[in-house]
């Protein structure tokens, strides 16, 4: 008897721990306020990477013959940022270098209750994080001297209802040589198709070769900043990814190490909570790297230097990804981009556990309700287990009074009380293991829900009832953990006590110990827990009156 409550407060320690460990962060403190107001980059030797591989041919098309490259745009007189606004972004873009320098989501609140969209991209004195593209090597218009300055023809963009894309393009000639980078923004998609026209109309060949990479400084992850103090950090840093070798991970303190990969289907992001930046290469292989400048980190690619014959044009392009992290959106762009949503060790069950709340969710409309639902699923499905485990439990509970008296009778022999306890459990067919089977198989579950409700960017935000305003933020108001601590107290009182004194109190205690480290988890995962406890009791209580009545029985007929 006491072997088994042994496991069972070790299994309890064991989660408890490793809860602790999830919940503790590095920074206790508060997200700073955000100057959201845009800046230009000053570092422009920085920000250009350096030439790879040799010049090669790539597809070609002669100009037309009166037209000498594409007509001229006229300068803008403003020399400020050019600002994009459609159905989900807000983008400013950098004439100098034709960089995405600020980038905010539309569909997304900066922070719960809040009006302002949440800003992914942007270049203040808070943080330093943007798209950056352009064309370097031998006639490239991107220098360490200096970036191309573009001229475009107005300073705002805007996508009207029922528009399906929306262009923006940047000009610049030099040497009969004219260059278009264009941004195309397709309605309701998060990708950005980035394309360079480049229509060589003098008598020299044009060679170059495109570079788009991300370039973030090292500050805090904004999308943690309402996360609350003891919130489970996340991975921020880089990441990369091809159709062999689909979803890797690069710490900014590594990005000094050589990244020698090259893809024409792979991709380069940096991840934070909830959202992803990428870049993927579109018709030619990219190859991939990492470096680092002062305090800013760079993870990119570069195409093979390609060559433009006299009076010929081509076309490079690529597409970024800057938005939230939907697997079923960054499957589309790119091989693995999707694994991105990283549930950990525990992925194979997080995927179907979130598959199912999704179903669910798309029924119901809620996703409090749903978890509730997916509880309740899960219940079912392990019942024929937790049924065998409870049954056992309540004959253990019915036997208590016999395993006392044993310990009356022998409790100085205690080689004769356990060959007379192993007697008992014969008779009565009891395992007395068996309460250890509803704790061992909810465990892989309870940790793979904690890892969806954290990572799944659909439930960002997402309210249930009443106070519970974001499922998955602790509780404000601290109710669901202190009713999930009351519901695991009365179910202890369910199961047969330990005839330990110790175990008893230590039991006794478990209760307390979870519910602490419950007030700053996921309002979402408390909710499943104490949905749980309550199937759970309500089941076992019915098992308890089953076998009752049984004992009950069985002494009649013994009396008989």
């Amino acid at each position: 008897m006491q072997k088994i409550f042994r496991v069972m407060i070790i299994i309890a320690m064991l989660i408890t721990a490793y809860l602790l460990i999830l919940a503790w962060r590095d920074d206790y403190a508060d997200a700073p306020a955000v100057d959201t107001t845009p800046e230009v980059s000053t570092s422009v030797g920085a920000d250009i990477p350096s030439t790879t591989g040799s010049a090669g041919d790539i597809p070609v098309q002669s100009l037309p013959v009166d037209a000498g490259g594409v007509a001229p745009t006229a300068p803008s007189k403003d020399t400020g940022l050019i600002t994009v606004t459609t159905d989900r972004y807000d983008i400013k873009i950098n004439p100098e270098g034709g960089d995405i320098v600020y980038a905010a989501l539309k569909q997304y609140d900066a922070t719960l209750d809040s009006d302002e969209p949440f800003v992914l991209l942007e270049n203040n004195s808070n943080r330093v994080y943007v798209a950056q593209s352009g064309l370097i090597g031998k006639d490239g218009i991107d220098t360490a001297e200096g970036r191309a300055t573009y001229s475009h023809t107005a300073s705002s963009y805007t996508m009207q209802e029922g528009q399906q894309t929306l262009s923006v393009p940047l000009t610049y000639k030099k040497d009969g040589v004219t260059i278009t980078k264009t941004f195309t923004f397709t309605q309701d998609k998060y990708p950005i198709d980035i394309s360079y026209l480049i229509q060589n109309a003098s008598e020299q060949p044009w060679q170059g070769q495109m570079f788009a990479q991300l370039k973030r400084d090292d500050s805090k992850d904004p999308g943690m900043s309402d996360k609350g103090a003891l919130s489970m950090a996340t991975y921020l840093g880089g990441a990369w990814g091809t159709p062999d070798d689909p979803y890797n991970k690069l710490k900014f303190k590594n990005f000094t190490d050589k990244l020698s990969v090259s893809s024409d289907e792979g991709w380069v992001g940096i991840v934070q909570h909830y959202f992803v930046s990428a870049w993927t290469p579109d018709n030619f292989t990219g190859s991939f790297f990492t470096r680092e400048s002062a305090n800013d980190y760079f993870i990119g690619f570069n195409s093979q230097p390609v060559n433009v014959g006299a009076n010929k044009q081509a076309t490079l392009q690529a597409t970024l990804y800057a938005g939230p992290k939907v697997q079923s959106e960054l499957k589309e762009v790119a091989v693995g981009l999707n694994q991105t949503v990283d549930y950990g060790l525990l992925w194979p069950i997080s995927k179907i556990l979130f598959a199912i709340l999704d179903g669910i969710h798309n029924l119901i409309g809620n996703w409090g309700w749903s978890i509730i639902v997916l509880t309740i699923l899960v219940k079912i499905a392990l019942m024929w287990f937790s049924n065998k485990s409870y049954y056992s439990m309540a004959k253990m509970r019915a036997i208590a009074p016999r395993l006392a008296a044993l310990k009356e009778e022998h409790g100085d022999d205690r080689m004769k009380m356990s060959q007379e306890m192993m007697a008992i459990y014969k008779e009565e067919k009891v395992n007395p293991m068996a309460g250890c089977l509803p704790i061992l198989m909810q465990m892989p579950i309870f940790l793979a829900l904690y890892w969806v409700l954290v990572e799944s960017v659909e439930l960002r935000h997402a309210p249930w009832i009443l106070w519970i305003e974001d499922l998955s933020a602790m509780d404000p108001w601290f109710i669901l953990p202190l009713l999930m601590g009351a519901s695991m107290f009365i179910q202890q009182q369910l199961n047969p006590q330990p005839t330990d004194p110790m175990q008893a109190k230590v039991m006794k205690f478990l209760p307390i110990i979870f519910t602490a480290f419950m007030l700053f988890f996921p309002a979402g995962l408390v909710l499943y827990w104490t949905v749980n406890n309550l199937f759970s009791m309500t089941q076992q209580y019915l098992i308890n009156k089953k076998v009752e009545e049984e004992q009950k029985r069985r002494t009649v007929k013994v009396l008989d």
